[in-house]
């Protein structure tokens, strides 16, 4: 199946086709509960590592995450402390490396991505819950276009790019259980994303070819794979995909706590360079 979507922004924020954007997951920061007397320089250098790392296997970007501060907040409670950690880190990110990144503040803070962004210089964000509701791990999580976009032109950041899970994962599905995957697509667009997102069930699982296809019937944008991609895999689902964001499969553990190793994102995108001649 050939991808009919406009992608004229991935290859702008990227410079190629079918980018694949490596995860930084960051340690626990301050304010968390696995954050208590962390070492902020540590913190900082481990983030820095991971970029040099996801830079050296051949990525084409790099977007952060908060991801030691399990359990999340939701993103009216989420710490001044966060989003200042977080923006150093990116600050720091875009001094030594070329690679574009972005900003993924969880859970679901749209607002603190975005503020990071426009401070660090980052030229995008992934936001899970753009529209609709969802029941997530941290309870019922509403859309949040309505605020973001506001808040976007607020702090004159309208050149950064939103990236917005459609059918999210790590969330129960039953408030839109009576819509289709390609009515939600439709939302997700409607309401102002420049690119989607097709996932699997939890971090490091398999998209599905056939929610890519779906959320394809229903939204002209770009779509980014989310979750499990590898090597294996990556010439079906880059075939219906216009790119993808790849985080544990890099990781020495398979896990968020692991460390990326060169050679596994190596392996990666030299799969995905022979898909860019096809």
């Amino acid at each position: 199946m050939e991808t009919r979507a406009d992608t004229g922004i991935l290859e702008t924020l990227f410079g190629v086709r079918k980018p694949v954007i490596g995860m930084i997951h960051v340690r626990p920061l301050p304010g968390s509960p696995r954050g208590r007397n962390c070492d902020l320089a540590a913190i900082y250098e481990h983030a820095l590592d991971e970029a040099r790392r996801l830079e050296d296997g051949g990525v084409d970007g790099l977007l952060m995450e908060n991801a030691g501060d399990i359990p999340f907040l939701k993103p009216d409670e989420i710490g001044f402390e966060t989003v200042a950690a977080m923006t150093v880190i990116g600050d720091r990110i875009r001094q030594a490396t070329r690679l574009p990144f972005g900003y993924n503040i969880v859970a679901n803070a749209a607002k603190a991505s975005l503020a990071c962004a426009r401070m660090s210089g980052a030229s995008f964000v992934r936001v899970n819950q753009w529209a609709n509701a969802y029941v997530a791990n941290e309870g019922i999580v509403e859309g949040a276009a309505a605020t973001a976009l506001r808040y976007r032109s607020l702090i004159d950041a309208d050149d950064i790019a939103v990236f917005a899970d459609v059918h999210v994962k790590h969330g129960s599905h039953a408030i839109v259980a009576d819509r289709e995957v390609a009515e939600q697509a439709r939302d997700v667009e409607f309401f102002g994303a420049d690119v989607l997102i097709a996932t699997g069930s939890r971090t490091g699982h398999a998209t599905e070819g056939t929610e890519v296809s779906e959320i394809r019937t229903g939204s002209e944008r770009p779509i980014l794979v989310g979750s499990g991609l590898r090597p294996e895999n990556a010439a079906d689902l880059m075939r219906v995909a216009d790119g993808a964001i790849v985080g544990v499969w890099f990781k020495d553990n398979g896990r968020m706590s692991g460390s990326v190793e060169v050679d596994k994102v190596r392996d990666l995108m030299t799969v995905v360079a022979e898909l860019r001649q096809g």
